[in-house]
């Protein structure tokens, strides 16, 4: 089986602080493409401080439920990016949430979704 070039890494680190704001690799996809926030903001109607948050992969940014799913959906489309992936890892963030929220600590999903 040949590796998409935009597949989730196997093993994730879990952190509570991000590496940086291109922590996932979705900025440089997007740059790889030459696709703006700017324009991404004007096809999706999402405000660039969303976008920056699925972009490092701050979820908790965004206004949460059934919006998180679509939000995140419309920017792998519009950055042609693997849609079943981000939505994949977007939902192992909200599992490991889920988990500590019981114990009342909260922990972010860092690591690139694109392998080198």
């Amino acid at each position: 089986m040949v590796d998409s070039p935009n597949r989730i890494p196997e093993t994730r680190c879990y952190t509570s602080v991000f590496m940086d704001s291109d922590a996932l690799g979705l900025r440089k996809w997007r740059e790889a493409k030459g696709i703006t926030l700017d324009a991404i903001a004007l096809s999706t109607k999402l405000s660039i401080r969303q976008l920056k948050a699925i972009e490092s992969g701050d979820f908790r940014q965004l206004p949460g439920g059934v919006y998180n799913t679509s939000y995140i959906r419309q920017y792998a489309l519009a950055i042609a990016f693997d849609v079943a992936q981000l939505l994949g890892y977007y939902d192992d963030f909200c599992r490991a949430n889920s988990k500590d929220s019981r114990q009342g600590t909260r922990r972010s999903l860092s690591g690139p979704l694109l392998q080198n």
